[in-house]
């Protein structure tokens, strides 16, 4: 049993260190989540930000992040997709920074592996991973259970085993995660409550991302003809127990689907229509 004793007077006389933050507002140790749907580009923007924090450039301007060694476990994307994307990647890091990435970033392909973070076997292989490294990237929760995700007795224990491993370890854990069908046909992508399955997935965990395409109303308002409209994503945090609000951005598809801060400028409306002349 893993209890913490909280000193309660040390707490009152004593400032606080500063929390140690792996993405923005998502703490060392904890869990958190990528929601979106599928093809919007969350595994190439779980990659960037793997890059990044493994001792990359930050290509996508969140700002800067402490550096330590990730592991990114795909596990339903075959190792030729993986090579593309890093391949595609490649070309936007310096050797240095190529080799930084390389030696800090570990990707293990789990397809056909059947993982199952419920079973003792894997969830010992899981912990001993996340052991030494700041960031384990799971990619997607579906691929490592075999739980009924709408039950929320199942979800609340997938979601402990992956807290457990994060608490032992020191190790954040972010799962990647489809949005429900609901939220992705009424543009509610940013929302909290956007994540597939049980609401437990949502509040057991205290932070939660998400990407959502442009819509045709967001595409007229940015000026982007509706025909460049799905090359734009927008990435944000929906929940964040700590630290203060993110500021959303948008991205863009680059050349192999890698994300690039996108510059937009809002279009002015027309205040009312013009009176004839009398």
């Amino acid at each position: 049993m893993n209890v913490a004793t909280i000193d309660v007077w040390a707490a009152f006389e004593h400032e606080p260190p500063p929390i140690d933050c792996v993405l923005p507002n998502l703490v060392a140790g904890t869990v958190g989540a990528l929601v979106s749907p599928g093809g919007a580009g969350k595994s190439m923007l779980a990659l960037q930000l793997a890059a990044q924090i493994a001792g990359g450039p930050d290509l996508l301007e969140v700002g800067e992040l402490p550096t330590g060694s990730v592991i990114y476990l795909p596990a339903e994307d075959p190792p030729i997709t993986i090579h593309h994307r890093l391949h595609a990647l490649g070309a936007h890091l310096t050797e240095d920074q190529r080799r930084a990435v390389a030696e800090g970033l570990l990707i293990q392909s789990l397809i056909g592996s059947d993982p199952n973070i419920m079973a003792p076997g894997w969830f010992d292989g899981l912990k001993r991973a996340a052991e030494g490294r700041r960031l384990m990237i799971l990619d997607t929760l579906r691929r490592f259970h075999i739980e009924e995700e709408n039950a929320s007795g199942p979800m609340s224990q997938v979601i402990g085993r992956m807290e457990a491993i994060a608490a032992e370890t020191g190790c954040s854990i972010v799962f990647l995660h489809h949005a429900s069908k609901g939220a992705a046909m009424q543009g509610a992508g940013d929302q909290q409550q956007a994540s597939r399955g049980s609401s437990v997935l949502v509040d057991n965990i205290r932070w939660q991302a998400y990407l959502s395409g442009m819509t045709a109303l967001e595409a007229e308002g940015w000026g982007v003809d509706d025909g460049q409209r799905g090359f734009f994503i927008r990435f944000g945090v929906s929940k964040a127990n700590y630290g203060p609000p993110f500021e959303e951005r948008w991205f863009r598809r680059c050349d192999g689907g890698v994300l690039r801060p996108a510059v937009l400028e809002r279009q002015r409306r027309a205040k009312g229509r013009r009176r004839d002349a009398a």
